[in-house]
């Protein structure tokens, strides 16, 4: 099978090539720009767990908010961690923040250039150290997310599932890397995943690398890459309180480590069970329960409310009611549009 494939396919990128702020265009010079890495690194960062339509605009905030590296590190944890909100995997904000002062403190506050380099930050794994160092630096790395594995699965035909297979496809990539143009031969199979070669339904008759593809060979290009079973995913319970007084309402700043470490949350429990102690004795009521889904496990939290005529002593702020929603992270938002609406519709909420 020629091992030329990807000139067909970096001619289709020059034609095909999505727009985005934090990409260079195919085959142009990068930009003369000393946060041009640092622009690249915090989308690569954002992109994790999350599509370009989402990042997009935090994307935006962000570069207005903190345009260098410095400025980010400089950022007041609490601060970066309200305008992330929304984005969801909360430890990425958590390891943006460390990697960023570890720049400053360890590199003068220019990422490096060399994978190993990179890799050795905070929060910089394989995948983000080749994306910075070919997209940032047009350093000739091997770049492979999931659709560029999705692409190359399938052009091998590859039958041992991910994640064994990923060798494989590292070594099918590393032997036709262009010289230069690594990061543009990883952006246009990203951008041919996307548009073509889709999870479901590729139109193979549109894709430039069809004629060297094994999968679309074999009659059934979506059987690849072929994945393990599921397993099932566990699911926790735990209880959310809204504590209100005089129409305000508590919100507390988690604990820094764990899930939604640092973010402004209602109290909550452990997410150990269903029948944790709230914070103060009372005549709380029962408003529902609202779902989520993290990584590893499903949550069910049920929220309970308490309204006071005066506030109680507990430690946290204080905020009205009806703007509690606003910063805080999915999970609790949801708690706090239950909260609102049998606020203003039932009215079962009282002191």
């Amino acid at each position: 099978m020629s091992d030329s494939w990807p000139d067909p396919l970096l001619h289709w990128y020059a034609a095909h090539a999505r727009q985005l702020p934090w990409r260079n265009p195919p085959g142009a010079a990068l930009p003369g720009d000393d946060h041009w890495p640092y622009r690249v690194w915090l989308s690569e960062v954002m992109l994790q767990q999350t599509t370009v339509e989402a990042a997009t605009p935090y994307f935006h905030a962000f570069t207005a908010r903190w345009p260098t590296l410095a400025d980010l590190a400089a950022a007041d944890d609490g601060d970066l961690m309200q305008a992330w909100a929304g984005l969801g995997y909360y430890a990425r904000a958590r390891h943006l923040l460390a990697c960023a002062r570890a720049v400053v403190a360890q590199h003068g506050g220019r990422f490096p250039a060399d994978e190993a380099a990179l890799r050795a930050l905070p929060g910089i794994g394989d995948y983000t150290a080749a994306a910075v160092a070919a997209f940032g630096f047009g350093r000739d790395a091997v770049v492979i997310d999931g659709n560029v594995e999705r692409v190359v699965a399938r052009r091998l035909a590859l039958a041992t599932p991910l994640p064994g297979g990923r060798a494989a496809i590292r070594a099918a990539l590393a032997a036709v890397l262009p010289p230069g143009r690594s990061g543009d031969l990883a952006q246009a199979l990203m951008d041919l995943a996307r548009r073509v070669c889709t999870v479901k339904a590729p139109r193979c008759l549109a894709c430039p690398i069809a004629d060297t593809c094994a999968g679309r060979q074999t009659g059934a290009p979506e059987d690849f890459p072929v994945k393990p079973a599921k397993r099932p995913r566990p699911q926790r319970q735990g209880t959310a309180w809204w504590i209100e007084a005089a129409g305000d309402v508590l919100l507390v700043r988690r604990p820094g480590k764990g899930l939604l470490g640092g973010m402004l949350a209602l109290p909550s429990c452990d997410w150990r069970g269903p029948d944790a102690a709230p914070p103060l004795a009372g005549h709380w009521q029962a408003l529902g329960v609202v779902r989520h889904g993290f990584t590893h496990f499903d949550l069910v939290l049920q929220v309970q409310a308490l309204v006071l005529p005066a506030r109680p002593d507990l430690a946290g702020d204080w905020v009205a009611a009806d703007q509690a929603g606003s910063g805080l992270p999915t999970l609790f938002a949801k708690a706090v549009q239950l909260a609102l609406a049998q606020r203003a519709g039932s009215g079962t909420m009282a002191a």
